[in-house]
């Protein structure tokens, strides 16, 4: 649609679309199509121990983009079955232990839209670990279990888990534990009561100061391990993990940067822009990779929220929204190609007047 419109303003112009995600929802689909990669679908368990096929994308043979809500995810679960003290993260674990089983080593693990809050154990347990309490009994890998973890045995680890890098793609920064971290903050969406969130923010301070004495290694103030309940602390501690912004993992996969060559002009695009946009999305990302090489940039968004002037300050030159009146969301998105269609028409006559007066000057 976009490439119709634009060729209609500038019929000599050399388009070239490029799929973007920033870790979430459908940022594989968006990697496997650019990349040439494959799914693998695998039998693995969701949040509740039930049997589901997940899938994963394998690039070149070596590489794996995992996305955990495949197999943790809030989707899996209907509302009254949202209990993270139940839910556990094992069926992403079996997820990379496929991978590592395939002889990949480069895994990207995308976080987001999780149903779990069980600082990973359950994912740690499907890779051959075991969480104890003091009578030496294993602990259940949820989220329940976090309180009564006292020891950790590693020596079951996948030994495959030695060779392996971890990207873990996150576009939040909120730390492991307090108000702003993985059980107050995402506590509820998960179906946590204030009272379940009391017992997961002691279970998981629990669990870490477990881990980091296991690990010799602080890591509960690592930026961004509040995601997805904190799946991340058994990676960074038990083997070669780091955090990193989703969009910019993302943009360096692609190679966006020689994508960048020779271009012009870059449109792109969000359904809501607002002041989250500013903190590590698409448009964040896309416009500071373009300021770098002085690249104008444009963004189409379906509507504006509060804050979304702060993106100008991140290489985005111009945002026109899809709305011109205040309406509903399903207004909005049942009429969303009419209205983009509007939106990107707006630029391009505004980019050929520009160009106009340009040649005048």
């Amino acid at each position: 649609m976009l490439r119709t419109t634009a060729l209609k303003f500038f019929p000599d112009a050399e388009i070239v679309g490029v799929p973007i995600g920033d870790g979430g929802e459908g940022t594989t689909e968006a990697l496997v199509e650019v990349l040439h990669g494959k799914y693998r679908y695998v039998a693995v368990h969701d949040p509740l121990g039930r049997e589901v096929t997940a899938k994963y994308a394998v690039i070149n043979q070596d590489t794996a983009i995992i996305e955990m809500a495949q197999a943790s995810g809030l989707p899996l679960l209907k509302d009254d079955e949202r209990n993270p003290l139940l839910a556990s993260s094992y069926g992403t674990g079996e997820m990379i232990r496929d991978a590592l089983q395939l002889g990949i080593r480069e895994i990207y693990l995308m976080l987001g839209g999780s149903a779990t809050n069980d600082g990973g154990i359950g994912m740690a347990c499907a890779l051959g670990a075991r969480f104890t309490d003091t009578n030496g009994e294993t602990v259940a890998p949820c989220g329940a279990g976090m309180a009564h973890v006292a020891n950790i045995d590693l020596s079951g680890l996948d030994p495959h888990l030695k060779d392996a890098r971890f990207t873990i793609m996150c576009d939040v920064k909120n730390p492991l534990l307090g108000p702003n971290g993985a059980t107050y903050v995402y506590g509820t969406q998960k179906g946590a009561t204030p009272e379940m969130q009391r017992e997961l923010e002691a279970g998981l301070t629990n669990l870490v100061d477990v881990i980091e004495k296991k690990a010799s290694s602080r890591i509960r103030d690592i930026s961004g391990t509040g995601a997805a309940g904190g799946l991340s602390i058994t990676l960074i501690a038990f083997a070669n993990a780091f955090i990193r912004s989703g969009i910019e993992t993302v943009l360096d996969i692609i190679q966006f940067d020689r994508l960048l060559e020779n271009v012009d002009l870059v449109v792109t695009g969000e359904g809501r822009l607002d002041y989250q946009s500013a903190q590590g999305k698409v448009l964040y990302g896309i416009g500071n990779a373009c300021r770098k090489k002085n690249i104008p940039v444009c963004a189409i968004a379906g509507c504006f929220g509060d804050g979304a002037d702060q993106i100008y300050d991140c290489g985005i030159d111009v945002a026109i929204s899809c709305t011109t009146r205040i309406i509903s969301s399903e207004e909005l998105l049942a009429n969303a190609d009419t209205r983009f269609l509007a939106a990107a028409e707006t630029l391009f006559r505004s980019l050929q007047t520009g160009i106009r007066i340009a040649g005048k000057t």
